[in-house]
């Protein structure tokens, strides 16, 4: 498997790279949010699996969430990347470029391809820490989440091959709605959860629960940067 891996990651990004990934890694967790931040909070560590397939499964507030959660789950903290799965405009220009040097690949929200799907399930049969913003974009409000199908489907195709991926509800906090200087910000993993079939029901709870879990930690969140 780790071969198909390798062939898939050839054809949609480059990778995890050795130059780039550990100079991101200081650029941003070092400089960039040690000094735009005055305090990042990071609550639940014990809930962060450090070994098998997992689905990271964050709120998406701010552009800051994807430095977040390298900085509270990337390769300093569990000895792995975070693979993320991103819009497929993302992926253009400089910023794609740098994307696809950081392990990050592209899908179609609309019309998602078969080798992107592929990719992630082979992320996860090689346990990997796969990263997908379940809601689809960014929404400023706190307010009940509402999902798009497309994590639960991942999982369940995972799982027909033989993988179960515990999915880790995570809320994402900044001490304004939209993050500034010298503000707080803050992160919550809760509690594993596991999609136990793959019958509609069973697919329509997962989400409501996972909803539910997530709607808690960014509660917990807000809480700890004093929104709440």
């Amino acid at each position: 498997m780790a071969s198909a891996l390798a062939n898939r990651e050839d054809s949609l990004c480059l990778g995890v790279d050795p130059f780039w990934s550990p100079l991101a890694m200081i650029i941003t967790q070092d400089l960039l949010l040690s000094n735009f931040f005055r305090e990042r909070i990071i609550l639940g560590e014990e809930f962060l699996p450090t070994n098998g397939p997992v689905v990271l499964a964050p709120t998406h507030r701010a552009r800051w969430d994807a430095l977040m959660l390298p900085m509270a789950s990337g390769r300093r903290v569990t000895g792995r990347d975070c693979r993320f799965m991103v819009t497929v405009t993302e992926m253009q220009g400089l910023q794609g470029w740098f994307l696809k040097r950081l392990g990050c690949f592209p899908i179609d929200q609309n019309k998602p391809s078969l080798a992107s799907l592929r990719f992630a399930i082979d992320l996860m049969i090689n346990s990997q820490q796969l990263v997908v913003f379940p809601e689809g974009h960014i929404r400023r409000k706190f307010e009940p989440i509402s999902l798009q199908p497309g994590l639960a489907r991942l999982v369940q195709m995972a799982q027909r091959k033989g993988v179960i991926v515990p999915v880790i509800p995570i809320g994402i906090a900044y001490s304004k709605a939209i993050p500034s200087l010298f503000g707080k910000s803050a992160i919550c993993f809760g509690k594993q959860l596991l999609l136990e079939n793959s019958d509609k029901e069973a697919t329509e709870n997962f989400n409501l629960e996972l909803s539910r879990r997530m709607h808690a930690a960014e509660e917990a969140a807000l809480k700890a940067v004093g929104r709440l």
